[in-house]
């Protein structure tokens, strides 16, 4: 049995009441079987999955490396930012790669994305490091990164219109779910390959600043995925949609003017973006990124091994999930399995992450409840910490004290003091007061930064805030519980989206204008969860703020998919 859901391992084998090629009417049976269609186009999908995450598992570990320069906090910030870096350019590769899928063939363009995409995955690997090179480390991984965003904004879009392009239309769904099932692999196999790292090598040789560290290898080790998908993809034929278009002289000759400069098509476009995209990047990056690398893991302390194979579990639960929903949506339609899905997730957000914080470090709930942190402060002299370059320098008194409670997991209410006071941290009975570091240099930040650190600890430590998770209280099986909500809501939205848009778009027009919604969603959404969310928890003071991010832009899908999202479910994709 085929993965879309067929009897018949080729394309070019009829099937009852349809054409040879399974679309409907037109001949020259393309070569590959379905599952080699499915197989060559979800493992560009799979190495991006790999690539977010291990970017984002070692965002640590990058900070210090490429921006040792740096105040810890400031690292951490321009790490975050550099991750959201990426994200910014995947759009501008969703025009570039969209208009040559639409020009010159689907096969062509994610050829070409995958081949980018891996060797800049791979040349992280091998950059030198902040000791090694000075500002030329942080500015080649800058380079790379763009490299990558703007190939990865090319990559998913050719793969949902060539699968799609390629399947019945009964199954197209279900067909398509595959590219989504593509991020659990993706997600498993770099959380594990970390996890073992770590253990086998220790964390001080993992995370060193040599040639020889162990946080190089999970990207020089994708040089395997890059090889095998050339290698797939090389033996694939254009899609039966393109090459019927190709025949009947429809293929169109200005793609980006095409669906952005007429209303129709650019109407289309929008209305993806509101009633999909936005909720989609908003949720999935939430669920899988934000809950357990950051407000787990850096929020409530829980050591990174368990965090990770919390990760690792759910991810592997998820793929029968996306199957499963993207399976549904062949029956009762795409844009209401989505819509339960960004549903749930609005519903769940803000009670599930007060019950995992409860769950994962009940002694620092605890502390938070019997003694209150107060923020004493100049506000014209607080910052909103939003800086997507990393180029920006937080280091007013107001900032460095509310980014050391924030990076701490610690919720403290804000009150403003004189114009021009020192900001000064409130613990009960004790007070920590913070330093002006506008004017210092950044080895003398980074000194001072330690020091108020470290003093702020201990007041914290003293008034009953742990340092890390109490492993004997962690409910493990209870954050899975709560996580199992959050990725079954966060699969329900994402399963139908790949058949969904490519049903929304005519074929001529159809990588183009699918791919700027999808990669604004991901990308700029979705990708700017994490440095978003730490500085609106920053601004506030409520480690819970940032969730206020996701749940506006699934708040506005959700109100607005049922009446403005056309039902696509079974449409002629050759039209």
């Amino acid at each position: 049995m085929t993965p879309d859901g067929g009897l018949t391992p080729k394309l070019g084998a009829p099937k009852p009441g349809m054409s040879e090629t399974g679309g409907s009417g037109h001949a020259g049976p393309p070569a590959a079987s379905m599952t080699t269609v499915i197989a060559a186009s979800s493992l560009g999908t799979i190495f991006e999955w790999y690539d977010f995450f291990v970017f984002g598992v070692l965002a640590p570990v990058i900070a210090k490396n490429f921006f040792s320069g740096l105040d810890p906090t400031s690292g951490l910030l321009a790490a975050l930012g550099l991750f959201g870096a990426g994200f910014f350019f995947r759009p501008v590769g969703a025009l570039i790669f969209g208009r040559l899928g639409d020009r010159i063939g689907r096969k062509s363009a994610f050829l070409t994305t995958v081949t980018m995409m891996g060797g800049s995955t791979i040349a992280i690997g091998l950059l030198p490091t902040w000791s090694q090179a000075g500002n030329i480390a942080p500015l080649l991984l800058i380079l790379m990164r763009i490299i990558q965003g703007t190939a990865l904004g090319g990559e998913w879009g050719g793969a949902a219109v060539y699968v799609a392009e390629h399947a019945r239309p009964g199954r197209r769904g279900a067909a398509t779910g595959w590219i989504a099932v593509a991020a659990a692999p993706g997600l498993v196999g770099a959380l594990g390959l970390i996890l073992i790292l770590r253990a086998v090598m220790g964390e001080a040789r993992f995370a060193s600043d040599g040639w020889l560290a162990g946080w190089r290898i999970p990207f020089l080790i994708s040089a395997l995925l890059l090889a095998i998908s050339i290698w797939m993809r090389l033996k694939l034929s254009e899609s039966p949609a393109f090459r019927a278009m190709e025949a009947a002289g429809g293929r169109a000759k200005a793609p980006l003017a095409e669906a952005f400069g007429r209303w129709r098509h650019l109407r289309l476009v929008l209305i993806a973006l509101v009633t999909l995209m936005s909720a989609q990047g908003a949720v999935w990056y939430t669920v899988f990124f934000y809950a357990e690398q950051v407000f787990l893991e850096r929020f409530m302390k829980v050591p990174a091994q368990t965090g990770t194979l919390l990760l690792i579990l759910v991810t592997v639960a998820s793929g029968p999930l996306y199957i499963l929903f993207a399976g549904i949506s062949d029956r009762v339609g795409r844009k209401w399995v989505s819509w339960a899905g960004m549903t749930l997730a609005v519903a769940a957000f803000v009670p599930g992450f007060h019950l995992m914080a409860r769950l994962a470090n009940p002694a620092l709930v605890e502390a938070q409840a019997r003694t209150p942190v107060v923020v004493v402060a100049d506000p014209a002299h607080c910052s909103f910490q939003f800086d997507i370059l990393g180029k920006s320098r937080f280091a007013t008194s107001c900032d460095i004290a509310k980014a050391a409670l924030s990076n701490a997991g610690i919720s403290y209410r804000n009150l403003a003091a004189p114009s021009g006071a020192l900001a000064r941290v409130e613990v009960g009975g004790r007070t920590v007061a913070a330093f002006d570091g506008s004017r210092l240099t950044a080895p003398a930040l980074k000194a001072a930064s330690g020091a108020f650190n470290a003093r702020l600890k201990t007041t914290l430590n003293s008034a009953g805030y742990p340092a890390a998770a109490d492993p004997a209280r962690i409910n493990f099986w209870g954050l899975v519980a709560v996580m199992m909500v959050f990725v079954t809501a966060a699969t329900a939205l994402y399963a139908p989206i790949a058949a969904a848009l490519v049903e929304l778009f005519p074929t001529r027009i159809r990588y183009t204008a699918m791919s700027l919604p999808y990669h604004v969603g991901t990308g700029w959404v979705g990708g700017f969860v994490p440095v978003t969310a730490f500085a609106i928890v920053t601004a506030t003071g409520n480690i819970y703020a940032g969730l206020w991010y996701p749940a506006i832009f699934a708040g506005l899908s959700v109100i607005t998919l049922p009446f403005l999202l056309p039902e696509t479910r079974g449409r002629d994709l050759e039209v």
